[in-house]
């Protein structure tokens, strides 16, 4: 015996549940090894335990304790208590003070920290809670005490006096008494029995039917730990699956299994969807599923019903169903979109104002960045792109370039490599604010616009959403576009009539503010469709193209330049037309070429002269530009956010993760809250609606 330690039973006092007469030697010798194990704890395990516990302990009388708030933020998981609340883990704490004496040793929480290393530590802190009087036995008042003390005046009565209980309990000297392994099995059992005297006890006709408030109760006092908010909210719409207004005892028990078999439901559910083509699944492939999984058929089909009601949130029927869609049934620390972005603008409304400007100028700075990249980047094809449209081809000797190829060929030999960047630097100025401002009301029409508790949103307010966020840019973009233009446009004028070169303010102070804005109407008919098109593209060729989510993935820098390109094929494209109108209009015209006053002026005019081919030229080249722009763009974006974090913000790695996955944790802390599920098993309230008796 270490002097000094106070050990809590390790070895527990053998009963009548060892079935063979030389079962108790094998089992003494069993526990022997596995305290031997258990006490034995590494030293980095060691100086881990000791640092949690110096963090959170008190001095009393020169020597340090943990009491029950302490002990309580030492061994707490660090997260919300939305589902196990802040309270219940003093269960702990009662387990852990072995002397009961309001206060826990650095040796007792060694002794606790090794307790909850027993695979099954859950039902060992339920057993000594259970024994009051810390004798390794449990008799029928100890348990009735115990489990009357945490119910409540409120809650569901329990008849200890059932048939049930008087099965589990044995008889020795004329008291019942529980040894530990028959305990567990008690334990184990025990919600069932809850939930069908909980039945009975709301099915006062004897109807075998129950209202949907009533199973609600029912829910939340036995399994109101293991559900999401959102599926606790739904309850009573189990009443849907069939007709009329209750909910029968079959669906009751079928609601219960499914919970008790949640991590076989999820084990089904992501090899059913990883099976299947497009990652959605529906009834049938559930079933067919579990069935070839499991050796015999765990779920029936009203379980089956039951798992996609809420998953679908009501839909049911034939619906196809991805993972994503599960989550909200699985994990019960799930939330929806809104009420996470909701949770995102408190902690920004809680910055003070020195704070949130600074953050907000470092987003406005990647995205300068970032923009200005994606700029540079295609620049050249760019000015290609712009002397192609701006040639006309019906005045004789205007035939500079054959194709995009010879353009590009001619600029080089003609003007150089810094020929290519000609009109660069206004592009780096608009660009920030340009990409800034689409980025960021695409956004929020999307955001409004999205299901709060999917967060899906319909193909329509995609449409919309970029298109809204093309027009909103050509308030940055027209100014910008403009003066790029007549930048790019004036090397190949001073070759053909020697003009001499001016630079971007010269151009500004000559059209004043109302000529930057020539042109706006063809750059809100370029600009509205390609945005229109190239957002929803976008966001479907990563989710159901490349797989972006599917099984947690993440798209590599190819996938995502090769979706942004793809992306801004057609959207480019289809939206030269406008392009060729608008750079006819904001081009300063030279001798001899013809002139535009308006938009359906230059649309007679170029048809009528150069043919309908006229409003494609300089497509190709506009194609090759947009498509890699926005991808390099963002990109660079995603990528400067990982290399240059805002000092104090939590990357995502770091978030406690509200979908399927779970987030990085320190084990002991999983270990405490899982060593509470039964106990919350018997009651969700458990510790909250009293104490349990103490010994006499």
């Amino acid at each position: 015996m270490i002097p000094g330690l106070s050990l809590p039973r390790i070895f527990p006092t053998l009963h009548c549940d060892e079935s063979l007469p030389s079962s108790a030697v094998r089992a003494a010798t069993a526990t022997a090894g596995s305290a031997l194990k258990l006490t034995t704890s590494g030293e980095t395990e060691l100086r881990r335990w000791k640092r949690n516990f110096e963090a959170y302990a008190k001095e009393v009388n020169g020597v340090k304790y943990l009491d029950r708030d302490s002990f309580i933020n030492a061994i707490a998981p660090k997260e919300d208590f939305s589902r196990i609340h802040r309270d219940q883990f003093g269960i702990l704490f009662r387990v852990a003070d072995n002397t009961h004496r309001g206060l826990v040793s650095w040796d007792e929480f060694v002794v606790f920290e090794t307790m909850l290393k027993r695979p099954d530590a859950d039902y060992w802190i339920a057993f000594q809670y259970f024994d009051v009087n810390s004798d390794g036995t449990i008799t029928f008042d100890e348990f009735k005490n115990v489990f009357s003390a945490n119910l409540g005046p409120d809650s569901i009565p329990f008849n200890f006096d059932c048939d049930w209980v008087k099965l589990y309990l044995g008889k020795r000297n004329g008291e019942h008494v529980l040894g530990y392994h028959e305990f567990t099995q008690l334990m184990k059992g025990l919600q069932g029995e809850r939930l069908r005297q909980a039945f009975k006890y709301f099915d006062s006709n004897q109807d075998g039917f129950i209202r949907p408030d009533q199973f609600k109760r029912i829910i939340l006092e036995l399994a109101g730990h293991k559900l999401s908010e959102s599926v606790l909210d739904r309850l009573p719409t189990l009443t849907t699956l069939t007709p009329g207004q209750k909910i029968s005892y079959s669906e009751v028990i079928a609601f219960h299994n499914v919970i008790h078999q949640m991590d076989m439901v999820e084990r089904v559910i992501r090899d059913a969807c990883a099976k299947s083509k497009d990652g959605r699944i529906d009834q049938t492939d559930f079933l067919n599923t579990a069935s070839t999984t499991t050796r015999y058929g765990l779920f029936s089909p009203m379980e089956a019903s039951i798992i996609f009601h809420f998953a679908s949130r009501g839909a049911g029927g034939q619906s196809r169903l991805a993972l994503v869609d599960f989550a909200q049934l699985l994990d019960p620390r799930w939330k929806a979109p809104s009420d996470v972005d909701r949770e995102k603008a408190v902690a920004q409304s809680q910055r003070g104002i020195l704070d949130g400007m600074l953050h907000s100028a470092y987003s406005f700075g990647l995205g300068g960045l970032a923009g200005s990249f994606g700029a540079t980047v295609v620049y050249p094809i760019d000015l290609v792109k712009t002397r192609m449209q701006n040639q006309r081809s019906a005045v004789v000797g205007q035939m500079l370039y054959k194709n995009s190829f010879d353009c590009a060929a001619k600029v080089l030999r003609n003007e150089g490599f810094v020929g290519f960047y000609r009109g660069l630097g206004p592009q780096l100025i608009g660009v920030a604010p340009e990409k800034a401002i689409k980025l960021t009301v695409n956004d929020l029409v999307r955001g409004r616009a999205t299901d709060p508790e999917t967060g899906r949103i319909k193909l329509q307010w995609e449409v919309i959403a970029g298109g809204t966020a093309g027009g909103c840019q050509v308030l940055f973009t027209n100014p910008l576009e403009i003066v790029k233009i007549r930048l790019q446009v004036q090397g190949e004028a001073a070759k053909l009539e020697g003009a001499i070169p001016r630079g971007a303010i010269h151009i500004v102070r000559q059209l004043g503010l109302l000529g930057l804005y020539k042109g706006s109407t063809a750059c809100l008919l370029r600009d509205i469709p390609f945005s229109a098109i190239y957002f929803p593209s976008y966001a479907h060729l990563k989710k159901d193209v490349f797989n972006e989510g599917y099984h947690g993935k993440k798209l590599t820098f190819g996938e995502t330049l090769l979706a942004a390109g793809i992306a801004g094929m057609p959207a480019a494209y289809l939206a030269t037309p406008a392009d060729v109108i608008k750079t006819r209009l904001q081009v300063e015209a030279r001798t001899g070429q013809s002139t535009y006053n308006g938009i359906t002026d230059a649309f007679r005019k170029i048809l009528r002269e150069e043919g309908p081919s006229a409003f494609f030229k300089g497509g190709v080249a506009r194609v090759v530009r947009s498509s890699p722009q926005f991808g390099f763009t963002l990109v660079a974006y995603e990528y400067l956010h990982k290399w240059l974090p805002y000092p104090g913000e939590k990357t995502p790695s770091q978030q406690i993760e509200t979908a399927l996955s779970t987030g990085h944790e320190d084990l002991s802390r999983i270990r405490a809250r899982n060593a509470l599920k039964i106990l919350l098993d018997v009651h969700s309230d458990f510790e909250r609606k009293g104490s349990a008796a103490k010994a006499a």
